[in-house]
């Protein structure tokens, strides 16, 4: 397993208030979310998990029996290797500790099949991934402003 943990400096299990699970296979898309994230000077931690598998690991390490663990929220891209976005959301769906955890699906895809499938599975929200590099730094400041300020979280999360 290869977490990335960006900002703050931290281990996989220490404090992560606040931090964002970026479930993301492509480097470059890393690098522009991360980018993005720090013009909105955002002090929080950025975890990523570079497939599916990586990411269904990191969130239930066996010390992850709680919600408090569970990032503020997840940034699921859908075609990655190994474990698929569609895939990990049905696994997050179906298990107590993540049912309510708040997830973006953050995708090239515009195929209606994905976005059906993605709703219909439990994500809170679909975003296409914009091709211009501005839009796609301005579609993840509105992503970071909506979800860390703006959204109350599910009660398991105080």
């Amino acid at each position: 397993m290869r977490f990335f943990i960006t900002s703050a400096s931290m281990t996989t299990k220490q404090s992560k208030d606040n931090y964002i699970l970026l479930v993301e296979d492509n480097e470059d898309d890393i690098a522009l979310t991360r980018r993005a994230l720090e013009k909105t000077n955002f002090k929080s931690n950025v975890v990523v998990a570079h497939d599916g598998q990586e990411a269904i690991d990191f969130l239930f390490e066996k010390d992850a029996d709680s919600e408090s663990n569970l990032p503020i929220v997840m940034l699921l891209d859908l075609n990655m290797p190994k474990i698929g976005g569609l895939e990990v959301l049905r696994r997050l769906r179906s298990d107590e500790r993540t049912k309510n955890l708040p997830i973006v699906v953050l995708t090239t895809s515009d195929e209606q099949n994905d976005i059906s499938e993605s709703y219909n599975l439990g994500a809170n929200s679909y975003i296409q991934k914009p091709l211009d590099m501005n839009d796609f730094f301005v579609a993840i400041q509105d992503l970071q402003s909506y979800w860390m300020k703006h959204n109350t979280p599910p009660p398991t999360y105080y």
